[in-house]
């Protein structure tokens, strides 16, 4: 890849960047927090990634995603991801893959639940014109 193809301002190559520490997001946290904690907003990025934060009890409704795998990587407290086979114990630590097309479900435990998801980017909406019908035409 040239500097030209970096999609960097100016040409250069995009450097390596410190974005946040986890430990120190947690540790801001109360039992009430909840909700994104933190977003990857980089401009030219081919990822989007999240630091969620679940309060003790609260859960993320079992919902499909059909079109991303996602890693999930869970970094304080603790939780249960629901899958068609089953129930799993997440604790910190614990990575898991959410293959695109599967079915699940997150709860916080006593605890709460902290983690890290990472997956493609998805595409930007864009508005397209319709093509004209046939009785337009």
């Amino acid at each position: 890849m040239t500097s030209e193809e970096s999609g960097a301002p100016g040409g250069e190559a995009p450097l390596p960047r410190i974005l946040c520490d986890t430990a120190a997001l947690g540790a801001a946290v109360d039992d009430t927090s909840a909700g994104a904690l933190w977003r990857l907003e980089e401009p030219g990025r081919q990822l989007d990634a999240n630091v969620v934060r679940l309060p003790p009890g609260h859960q993320v409704d079992t919902h499909r995603e059909p079109e991303l795998d996602v890693l999930l990587l869970v970094l304080a407290g603790d939780g249960t991801l629901t899958a068609p086979d089953g129930p799993h114990a997440l604790s910190a630590g614990t990575l898991t893959w959410l293959p695109h097309g599967s079915t699940r479900r997150l709860a916080a435990g006593p605890g709460g639940l902290t983690y890290l998801t990472t997956h493609r980017r998805r595409p930007g909406m864009r508005i397209q014109s319709r093509p004209p019908a046939a009785e337009d035409r």
